[in-house]
């Protein structure tokens, strides 16, 4: 695999233990444990993690500026979404942290539902959603980029607004990287036209490959103005030392989970958007897709990257990754329970055949 490929975890910031199989620990969510989770991603050779948001767990931004200020390299992917930030307020804090920690902050755009009242916002309809994503990416984009910006939009308007710290250029990269997801019409809209790194659960092949092209030819036909869209994958991967014993702990999982209908595993309970309805569908085509997409934990409300896994040892899993890679694949966000441990085994027996 190329060395233009980044491995990233996740960092679940639940509150509630136990989530999606972990180790349900005492103080699983203190600085202390989500510190050592950190630090172990950086000595097993990982970029960062992906930290988890959502009304009712921690403020992610405090987490990942609490992670980024006890270790060196490790760099927090931090999910925030329109409306629980405004688009200068979070500039300016991402601006700082990234000048902080030398230019280590990524940053995932979420529009999926959430709790809106708790935090004094609303929206509209589906339309109104991701225009208001689009206007605040584009403006944050404009806002680490530019001085004394002036935008009177539909919903967000500055006034000579001037970030501080300015963030540095370095090399190719001109600011944070926005990550985004999402697979309905008006998400990929987005996507084409704003986002750095387009972000595909655990699809089939064939499914990213086609979802690729047509992102390709979408920025063409609205004319991107942005450096070439990046591709992502965010899936559950479950390695272990032999083939045998990784269906084995995979089938035992999936009787776990199907003796609770799934409860502690899904985070996207409150309504299936489009590209988590087609994830939940392919278990229908069968409970194993390509090589070793497992889809059974579907049929248990598996959730998110929890929906769909990649079974097998270090070798069986990597070879499957390359297939990702050679479809244009280059971010990976990658994951499986108990967090820690896995952390370590991953790094130590996957990331090695992925790269150099």
């Amino acid at each position: 695999m190329s060395n233009d490929s980044e491995f990233l975890w996740y960092i679940p910031n639940d509150t509630r233990p136990g989530h999606r199989g972990d180790d349900a620990v005492e103080n699983h969510n203190s600085l202390a444990t989500l510190t050592e989770h950190a630090r172990a991603l950086e000595e097993h050779g990982w970029k960062g993690a992906l930290i988890g948001t959502g009304w009712g767990r921690p403020d992610t931004f405090t987490v990942a500026t609490a992670l980024a200020a006890s270790t060196r390299t490790f760099e927090p992917l931090i999910a925030i979404r329109p409306g629980y930030w405004r688009p200068a307020n979070f500039a300016s804090a991402a601006a700082t942290l990234d000048h902080l920690t030398g230019g280590r902050v990524r940053v995932n755009i979420v529009s999926g539902l959430d709790n809106l009242a708790a935090y004094g916002d609303q929206e509209g309809d589906q339309a109104q959603r991701y225009g208001r994503t689009k206007e605040f990416m584009r403006l944050v984009r404009r806002l680490w980029t530019e001085e004394n910006v002036d935008h009177d939009g539909e919903h967000f308007g500055v006034s000579e607004s001037t970030v501080m710290p300015r963030i540095e250029t370095n090399g190719g990269r001109r600011h944070p990287k926005l990550y985004f997801g999402g697979a309905s019409q008006a998400a990929e809209s987005v996507a084409a036209t704003e986002a750095d790194v387009q972000l595909f659960w655990g699809e089939p092949l064939d499914g990213v490959r086609e979802r690729i092209a047509g992102l390709k030819a979408l920025s063409r036909k609205l004319d991107r103005d942005l450096p070439p869209l990046e591709f992502g994958l965010r899936i559950t991967t479950l390695v272990r030392d032999t083939t045998e014993q990784a269906w084995a702990d995979a089938e035992a999982k999936v009787a776990e989970m199907a003796k609770g209908s799934g409860a502690g595993w899904s985070d996207h309970r409150r309504a299936v958007a489009v590209g988590q309805q087609r994830l939940f569908d392919l278990h229908r085509s069968g409970d194993v897709l390509d090589d070793n997409l497992y889809t059974a934990p579907g049929k248990f409300g598996g959730g998110g990257a929890g929906t769909t896994w990649l079974v097998g040892s270090a070798e069986d899993v990597a070879r499957s990754l390359r297939k990702y890679q050679d479809l244009g694949i280059t971010q990976f966000v990658l994951s499986d329970t108990p967090y820690l441990a896995e952390i370590k085994r991953q790094g130590n027996q996957l990331l090695p055949l992925l790269q150099g």
